[in-house]
């Protein structure tokens, strides 16, 4: 009974491995097909861009969010 109880744990233990890996790609490809059927870009409307970081900031916003600079008006 001992002998087998090693190789056992160690196939278990490779089955296991082998499923999550499995599920873990799985999810990674549907993931890259549903990104895939969205052709619009995010709305960026009401934004301003900050002349110094590049950072997308609301029109609202006096400094930008990253780096503090003053936006412009």
């Amino acid at each position: 009974m001992d002998g087998l109880l090693l190789p056992a744990l160690v196939a278990a233990a490779i089955i296991g491995i082998c499923a999550v890996l499995l599920i873990l790609w799985r999810g990674r490809r549907r993931d890259a097909e549903e990104s895939a059927e969205r052709p619009f870009a995010a709305s960026t409307e009401g934004m301003t861009v900050c002349p110094h970081c590049g950072q997308g900031n609301l029109w609202t916003e006096r400094k930008c969010s990253a780096c503090g600079s003053r936006l412009p008006t």
